[in-house]
């Protein structure tokens, strides 16, 4: 074999192993992305759960708190202000306490942020860059 050919063989063997390396190094950087987009959305489902529960709370203790207590505070209250008067002093302060609760699960809805892996495609993009900067050099 000629000093060529030698030459020839060897820098087939170094790139081959190049790519074998950075084949397995992309694998790898694919898994870590995908473990991390796992954990961020994992993260984002507890909020957007802990959100959801506490709309369901404030729909739900609206409706039984309507039901219970209208009828026994309008009672109360008609014993010494006029009936209309009675009504409408409840409705008030079920509708308050509703509102307070709707807007706790309304922030926990928006500090969840929207439902996409932000920061795992940040890092999947600033990997992307930095592959095709050293591929140019």
């Amino acid at each position: 074999m000629s000093t060529i050919e030698r030459q020839t063989h060897t820098a087939d063997e170094s790139v081959s192993v190049l790519v074998s390396r950075a084949s397995r190094q992309i694998s790898e950087l694919l898994r870590e992305e995908m473990h991390l987009a796992r954990a961020e959305m994992t993260q984002k489902g507890k909020r957007f759960g802990k959100g959801g529960g506490l709309f369901g709370g404030a729909g739900l203790l609206g409706f039984l708190a309507a039901q219970a207590l209208t009828v026994t505070g309008i009672a109360a209250l008609a014993l010494v202000l006029p009936l209309w008067a009675s009504a409408l002093i409840v409705a008030g302060v079920l509708a308050v306490v509703a509102a307070v609760l709707a807007l706790a699960g309304k922030k926990q809805v928006a500090d969840a942020g929207a439902p996409v892996p932000a920061r795992t495609i940040d890092s999947v993009k600033t990997d992307l860059a930095v592959m095709r900067e050293k591929a140019h050099r």
